[in-house]
């Protein structure tokens, strides 16, 4: 009787979850009406600090020449090339961190002993910032990549274990006590309640990581690399193309809000089809 009444309750509350974000969709204009209003501080503030005579050569700030260099950009096959470097060190930062990531995330979660053992030093490393890692990264790896890709997995990797470890700790104790009187051991449990259970939190793990990773992708990309988006901040700013410079940014705002809402999109249906498999 109580699991028919459990079972009921998490119904009700993904009904509650599936009006929630229909009406976050269904808010497109406000969306739309916010980033309208976001432009016109940017045109606002840029106007009135950017035209004063000391400071009349930083115009490049300004929506108008920003807007001509990013649609000069998007026909520049360097700035796509840049792009797909950027997205594949991504790729590859978060993917080796969701390798190590969720299932260091999940044994922590399910070991008590574990997870005391592993707390303090996880929080320890967590507290670290990915950029203090440079010199570390420059020293270890003898390609500017390697170095990207170890200051991404530095920074995602924390979220991603602790995200998933949550995930474990949630599950209802008593399904676990349920399954061992059935005599299953910890690999059976893993396999069985642990990992499906904790679909959800790993995926919320992975767009955390994602967030994260975006930051961290531009500064990191300073380090020497010959291509990405942060390079191309670089090299705006030594050559002093303040538009070019303000159109990268954009830009970069623009994807990271991209693949932010996909990555969303992905999650919620997916999360649904689990539960409704469920």
């Amino acid at each position: 009787m109580k699991s028919i009444e459990k079972n009921f309750q998490d119904r009700a509350v993904q009904v509650g979850l599936s009006s929630f974000f229909t009406r976050i969709w269904s808010g497109w204009k406000y969306e739309l009406a916010g980033l309208v209003l976001f432009a016109c501080a940017w045109a606002v503030i840029t106007q009135f600090i950017f035209t004063r005579p000391g400071l009349s050569h930083f115009k490049g700030f300004l929506p108008g020449p920003t807007l001509t260099a990013m649609a000069d950009a998007f026909q520049n096959s360097r700035f796509w090339m840049s792009v797909f470097a950027s997205l594949r060190r991504i790729v590859v930062g978060i993917a080796i961190s969701a390798v190590i990531g969720l299932p260091l995330g999940i044994l922590i979660g399910f070991f008590t002993r574990l997870r005391k053992l592993t707390y303090s030093p996880i929080q320890f490393v967590r507290m670290i910032s990915p950029l203090s890692w440079m010199p570390i990264a420059l020293l270890l790896f003898t390609s500017f990549e390697s170095a990207v890709h170890f200051l991404i997995v530095m920074a995602t990797i924390c979220p991603i274990i602790l995200n998933t470890a949550i995930g474990v700790m949630d599950i209802n104790p008593q399904w676990i006590k349920m399954a061992l009187n059935q005599g299953a051991n910890n690999v059976q449990l893993i396999q069985t309640i642990v990992i499906p259970y904790s679909i959800p939190h790993m995926m919320t793990s992975i767009r955390l990581a994602l967030g994260i990773a975006w930051i961290v992708l531009v500064p990191a990309e300073f380090l020497g690399v010959s291509s990405g988006l942060g390079y191309l901040i670089n090299d705006a700013r030594d050559t002093m193309e303040y538009d070019k410079l303000m159109a990268v940014i954009i830009a970069i705002g623009m994807l990271g809000f991209i693949l932010d809402r996909v990555f969303q999109k992905l999650q919620h249906r997916f999360s649904w089809s689990w539960s409704d498999g469920v």
